[in-house]
This record gives C-alpha cells, structure tokens and sequence, in this order.
C-alpha cells in the first residue's frame, strides 16, 4: 500500500496575518506526521528556512525540488516531492517549466502571471519490486496557462505512461468542470482518486482562503494511472481555532500498484 498526500503549505513570505508561516509551520508539520505518508507532493515551499523547516523534522524523507526562477520573491519556490528514504530508490529524476520551451529555466507559457514547474522522479518500491513515476505540479492561475499546462501534462503523462505506472499530485488552479480537468481525464488513462471513491461527483473543497466558504473550491487533485486501486481518500480539514495549517487543506489517498498482468 502507497500512502499519497498532496499539500499546498502557502508561502512563507506572504502577509496572512495570525495565519503567517511562523504559526502555520508546527500544524503543517502535524498534518503531514499524523498521515504518515509515503509520498508527498508539496505546492508553495519557498526554499529557504521554509524548505529547511521541513527537511529538519522530516528527515526521514528524501527531498527533491528545483526553483521556479522568474522575477522577485516568488522564485524561490517549488513544488518538490519527498518520499521516504526506507520504502524507496530513486532511479530517475527531473522536473520542466509549465511553458511551451518546458526545458528552458525560468520559462513562462500562455500569458503566465509565474514561471511554474513539474517536479517528477521514478521510483522503485522497494518492499514489492515495482517501479513508478511520481509527478509534481502548481498550475497559474491564469486560464489560458491553465489549459496550456494541462494539455503539457497530458503529452508528458502519455509519454511516461507508455513504461510506468503513474501518480500525480499537485495545485491546479481549477476546479473539476475545467477543461484542464477534462484534458488530464478525458483519455481514460488517469482518474481521479477521490472522484472514485464519491462516484456522484461530490468533492470536497481543498482550496478555503483560511476558512472563507465563499473561496472554497476543489483545485487540488490526486490522479493515478489504472495501475492502481484506491483504498481511501479524503480530505483533512483539521485546524485550531481560527488558525489552519495553510489556505489549502491536505488531500490524502490509499493506493495498491495491482500486480502485473
């Protein structure tokens, strides 16, 4: 069983009051310790003390990120991916820009407001001798990016798919009526976890604005190849008070990597 989890921490650099990152880090920290996952994919991590926050009480997990580059404070952040150090061996790794020159540092596509990234490894399970890919992203929020990056994805997953099993995690700036949703779904080779666990469609929020209903809105997805079969999935909508672990709750998933035909 592979335990996934997909968090959007929010950046520590932004100006959120009694939710800024110094009283956020200790409850992002207990989300991430109370699942227990063997995979996560993490938006907005800024790398500098917020990345080393995490690698310091997590060093259990195996750390892997590249900035996103592009103009001010913004491009320190990344969208990296920790597994655990004991369950995994990394075969392969990398990681593109969200544009039309996806290999060009820094780049930016479809009148994206950010240069923004994908972030993937191949990973061999150790426990069970499969190998998977493991893939990373924080969409624009641009539409016009949005659509683009999702039709990038799709070759890209395509590509992937045509070797290996695959997970992917991220914040996609949409909701699940998007055309970015549909691209990523439409042909059948991914789905998405929590919508086959709630058939009837019913999602969850993810994205809150620190608890505003009036922003609540399921932009953060887990997506899985037909390899894999879901046990659980939900979303964790722990927080303290007034304060919440990020604007974005956690989303969680249970996997099996079905035995090879």
């Amino acid at each position: 069983m592979l335990k996934v989890m997909s968090f959007n921490i929010r950046c520590a650099n932004c100006d959120d009051g009694e939710n800024n990152w110094e009283n956020r880090k200790s409850m992002v920290l207990a989300r991430i310790q109370a699942f227990q996952p063997d995979l996560l994919g993490i938006q907005e991590c800024r790398d500098d003390a917020q990345a080393e926050y995490l690698k310091a009480n997590l060093p259990e997990y195996y750390f892997y990120g590249v900035q996103r580059g592009g103009d001010g404070e913004t491009a320190l952040e990344m969208a990296p991916i920790l597994f655990r150090k004991a369950s995994f061996q990394i075969l392969q790794s990398g990681y593109f820009w969200l544009s039309e020159t996806p290999k060009i540092p820094e780049s930016k596509g479809w009148d994206a407001v950010f240069a923004r990234t994908a972030t993937w490894v191949q990973l061999l399970h150790q426990p069970t001798g499969r190998t998977f890919v493991f893939l990373n992203t924080h969409f624009d929020y641009q539409p016009t990016a949005i659509e683009g990056a999702a039709n990038l994805l799709r070759h890209w997953v395509e590509g992937a798919l045509q070797r290996y099993p695959l997970i992917l995690t991220g914040d996609f700036n949409a909701d699940k009526n998007s055309s970015a949703y549909q691209c990523l779904m439409e042909d059948g080779k991914l789905f998405d976890v929590h919508r086959q666990v709630r058939p009837d469609g019913e999602d969850e929020p993810t994205f809150h604005g620190f608890g505003d209903p009036a922003l609540s809105s399921p932009i953060d997805w887990i997506l899985a190849s037909q390899n894999f079969e879901v046990l659980s999935a939900s979303v964790d909508t722990s927080h303290y008070g007034s304060l919440y672990p990020s604007d974005h709750f956690p989303i969680l998933t249970e996997l099996i990597l079905e035995s090879k035909s």
